[in-house]
């Protein structure tokens, strides 16, 4: 059973060796960079249409443009790029009666919503503010649009808002007097991310003054940094909004205590905590489509921010609750209600893949996957079935459509086929070997694009962020395989202990041992990869990792350099005790160190980095972004001077406007071209 599973993986992943023209080219960082993304699929209530995101890159001035798509679900007309995204459109959302499509675009100088009829030709600006709208929804009777928007709460108007915002200051220095002090790579301003509604017209424009629904409250709804719509939703009736949010307090940087509040549309009335017993998170409230019954995300260990996410559902007449598949050991990532309420269709990773699976809500048992290998990032039910976007390691994003009954999904979309057509991408492989504690632990393989049997390559050994994260079989747009692999290297990929979709067991057994578990199951799959893949070039390898792949760099440096010539750290760990006091989300830190910094200083010094410096003598590049907050960038500067105090060969690639991530189309090329110049550098025979 297993054999015949990693034979349909690698089946599905394998891709031609030569291109129809005989001459080989891989994939370019400049192609990678270029590929349009396809994400945010919406199917139609009323017809057999979908809404898409197309995420384009406009190099000429280095950012992301986003445009909507239109497509037809049979497939008999191809997709059509929507007139109105001239101007600039994302997150498109379909009204109850399928007649309009409601979006966000800042044509007007904000980000602010819009809508167009089907033919999407013509926008109408719907709402008119001084503030810009962070995200929305219409209630399902049409007559509500609830908001988001940033505000200071002691403002009584959205005006008193941009007044303050816009007021000469005659000096530049803030006080402070809780934590968030700054939040991923934002200096906190004093604002809250809170609920409105407004009244929409028969015209369909939002009309009258916003009524803040979440007046006083201390938190952020959506939640800061990377909240969205998926952060609240609305009652069947039309009557009330069911949101997740955190009190914030003193307290906000080391809790994860998010529970669901139910409040009036009206605006009437407090906040009403609907999950007051969970001191862990509860998040993704979705209504049934009757209105019967509440479905949300719950987690259960307070303070663990990778804890496997329960699929709860409350009957609201009731009150009863309970957890669908309570013994599936799989984290829930996100899902969505079928049309008759019977069923909810789930998100989760599973073995190096992510599918799609099937809860029956009346029994335990564990969910059905319907979807095979690959990644799925989001999908939505049809009246046939579904469609969702999926990738995997040779294929970036498209389209599907998964008929009822069906076994195999039907291709709708071809993005980037051009391009695509004159690639040639490594094949991958899954593999698996005996790793820590006798356990088994996955990994990939992947050839480079000009692969030839008999001859030897050299290879960047990849290591996953997180901890609690995963190398699978996905289309990456920082850490692509297949970029390596164009260049001319294989590529091999391991999910060590603390990965996600293997069980969470297995997810929990990295924290506080981040230096021991995951580093015998790096050292046992690079031995086992090279006993079973003759064309490894040992004697030719780096290793390269972002965050905590990048505080394994960093580990690696002191206590296993032997088999690299070279390492590559991006945003990694220098001095994990230093960390505890210097990171923004202090929850993280102190659930996998085992504690704060003063209560358990041994916890923070077992496998720091910064104490095994005296053994680096392996050439390093450091890359480092000034507004990164989670890992700062003192940890990336202490890296380069111990390296270049030491007199180890290194270099120190920064950037002055990037976050913990490499955003800016053209500084990932300057990315791909320092890292593919160091090792070829010293890979070079």
């Amino acid at each position: 059973m297993r054999r015949n599973l990693l034979a349909l993986v690698a089946l599905a992943l394998s891709v031609p060796s030569l291109a129809q023209s005989g001459e080989i080219k891989g994939l370019t960082p400049k192609d990678l960079g270029s590929f349009d993304r396809v994400s945010d699929v919406q199917a139609s209530p009323t017809d057999n249409s979908a809404i898409y995101d197309l995420r384009s890159t406009d190099w000429a001035k280095n950012r992301g443009v986003h445009s909507l798509w239109k497509i037809d679900l049979s497939a008999k007309i191809a997709p059509q790029r929507l007139a109105i995204s001239d101007g600039g459109a994302s997150s498109g959302r379909w009204s109850a009666d399928g007649k309009w499509i409601y979006f966000m675009s800042a044509r007007s100088g904000s980000p602010q919503v819009w809508r167009t009829d089907l033919a999407g030709e013509t926008a109408t600006q719907v709402t008119k503010l001084p503030l810009p709208v962070l995200t929305f929804r219409l209630t399902p009777n049409g007559k509500t649009l609830v908001l988001g928007l940033a505000v200071y709460p002691d403002c009584p108007t959205l005006q008193c808002t941009l007044d303050r915002n816009n007021a000469p200051k005659a000096h530049s220095g803030k006080v402070y007097d809780r934590l968030f002090v700054r939040h991923w790579d934002e200096w906190a301003d004093g604002t809250r991310n809170h609920l409105f509604a407004m009244t929409m017209s028969t015209e369909g424009v939002a009309s009258g003054e916003p009524i803040e629904l979440t007046p006083g409250f201390d938190a952020d709804i959506p939640s800061k940094p990377f909240g969205g719509q998926g952060d609240f939703t609305i009652s069947a009736d039309s009557s009330s909004v069911i949101f997740s949010a955190r009190i914030s307090g003193k307290s906000e940087p080391w809790q994860t205590n998010f529970d669901l509040y139910q409040v009036a549309i009206t605006g009437q009335g407090a906040p009403v905590n609907l999950t007051p017993k969970n001191p862990a998170s509860d998040a993704a409230p979705t209504m049934s489509p009757d209105g019967t019954k509440l479905a949300w995300l719950a987690a259960k260990r307070p303070g663990f921010e990778s804890d496997r996410n329960g699929l709860m559902v409350r009957d609201l007449k009731s009150g009863s609750t309970q957890e669908i598949a309570p013994n599936w050991d799989r984290s829930v990532e996100g899902f969505t209600w079928s049309k008759d309420g019977k069923t909810i269709y789930g998100l989760a990773q599973d073995l190096g893949q992510t599918r799609i699976f099937v809860f029956s809500v009346a029994k335990h048992a564990a969910p059905v996957p319907i979807t095979g290998p690959g990644h799925v990032q989001d999908f939505d039910l049809t009246k046939n079935g579904l469609i969702f976007t999926q990738d995997n390691l040779s294929t970036p994003g498209q389209i599907y459509r998964l008929d009822t009954g069906a076994r195999l999904a039907v291709q709708l979309t071809s993005h980037n086929a051009e391009r695509l057509a004159g690639i040639t991408m490594g094949q991958a492989e899954q593999f698996s070997f005996p790793g820590w504690n006798g356990e088994t632990v996955h990994g990939y393989v992947v050839k480079p694009a000009d692969f030839q049997p008999g001859k030897t390559y050299p290879v960047a050994f990849l290591i996953h962020g997180g901890p609690q994260g995963s190398f699978g079989n996905l289309f990456h747009y920082r850490w692509n395989a297949q970029t390596y692999a164009g260049h001319g290297y294989a590529v091999v990929m391991v999910d060590f202990h603390g990965s996600t979709g293997y069980g969470q067991a297995f997810t929990d057994a990295i924290s506080q041992h981040w230096g021991d578990r995951p580093l015998e199951d790096l050292q046992k799959g690079w031995a086992f990869a090279l006993a079973k893949y003759p064309f490894l070039d040992g004697d030719r390898a780096c290793a390269l990792g972002g965050s905590y792949g990048g505080f394994m760099i960093n580990w690696i440096a002191g206590n296993w350099s032997k088999p690299w010539k070279c390492l590559v750290n991006h945003d990694g760990l220098f001095d994990t005790h230093a960390m505890g006091y210097s990171t923004e989300e202090l929850w993280f830190s102190e659930w996998e160190n085992g504690g704060t910094p003063y209560d358990n200083p041994k916890g923070y010094q077992a496998f720091n980095p910064v104490n095994h410096v005296a053994n680096w003598n392996k050439p390093e590049l450091v890359i480092h972004g000034q507004n990164d907050f989670r890992v700062p960038l003192e940890q990336g500067l202490g890296t380069f001077t111990a390296l270049q105090r030491k007199g180890v060969p290194s270099q120190f690639l920064y950037f002055p406007d990037e976050n913990h991530w490499v955003l800016r189309p053209e500084n990932g090329l300057q990315w791909h071209d320092t890292v593919f110049n160091w090792l070829d550098r010293w890979t070079a025979k």
